[in-house]
């Protein structure tokens, strides 16, 4: 069966969604306008995920939304984002406390506008109550940037005797992350058909099934979204093994 037409198993779904929202500048410039406008419209596919997210019952979705190298942009482009960022946090309150949906935030957070600070920390309190599904926002984020943050915490810990270098193993580390209370990804979308990871989630990647499409990510919305749901349930998860082992496993576990 073609991957567009692979139907979608509700029972089945991934636990973590994470999506590398790419394309928006390239979507204005085909089209003649600013880039601005197309975060603008980026937006508004950030609202129809994250609503179908909660509406399929995913536990949790990470979104790209802005990258440490993303700072190097020109300045009224960094002042458009903090700005977009700021009416998302403030229009879509009331509905994230309606359908139970906490907003996370990872990422060197300090860097962020004093009044971002402010919006995030608010959202967060506000929508943690009661809430079954998690959206994490990714700011001024960089992989690499966490796992060293990771490492010289790790280290600090040593030099205080407080932890010895043999008992690091990978979920010590994972301890010391910024996603120290999330699961790991189980698909990672990548929008505008680029395959690079971009300095997202170098670690949590690890074994996450990895799905592309060429579709810019003002584009992206329920039908794409539903695709790629649907690519993953046709994959098999091996984490090393053989098919026969995993399929061993599940026995097992069925029993």
């Amino acid at each position: 069966m073609p991957e567009n037409d692979l139907p979608l198993d509700l029972t089945r779904l991934p636990r973590h969604v994470a999506i590398i929202m790419d394309g928006n500048g390239r979507w204005a410039k085909s089209r003649g306008l600013p880039r601005v406008r197309g975060h603008q419209a980026g937006a508004e596919s950030v609202r129809v995920v994250v609503r179908q997210a909660r509406r399929l019952g995913l536990s949790y979705l990470t979104l790209y939304a802005f990258s440490e190298e993303n700072w190097q942009r020109p300045t009224l482009e960094v002042r458009a984002l903090m700005a977009l960022l700021r009416r998302y946090l403030h229009q879509e309150l009331a509905e994230m406390q309606e359908n139970q949906i906490a907003l996370n935030a990872i990422g060197e957070l300090d860097k962020l506008p004093p009044a971002v600070q402010e919006d995030l920390a608010r959202t967060m309190a506000a929508t943690a109550p009661g809430a079954e599904m998690t959206l994490t926002l990714a700011l001024s984020y960089g992989g690499r940037t966490e796992i060293l943050r990771a490492a010289q915490a790790l280290g600090r810990e040593i030099q205080a005797g407080r932890l010895r270098p043999e008992d690091i193993d990978a979920a010590v580390f994972a301890r010391y992350l910024h996603t120290a209370d999330l699961p790991d990804p189980d698909l990672l979308i990548r929008t505008s058909g680029e395959y690079r990871l971009s300095n997202f989630l170098l670690w949590q990647t690890a074994y996450t099934e990895l799905y592309v499409t060429d579709t810019l990510w003002p584009d992206f919305r329920e039908e794409e979204f539903n695709r790629a749901l649907a690519a993953f349930q046709q994959r098999e998860r091996r984490y090393g093994l053989t098919t026969e082992q995993v399929n061993a496993q599940a026995g097992g576990k069925r029993r």
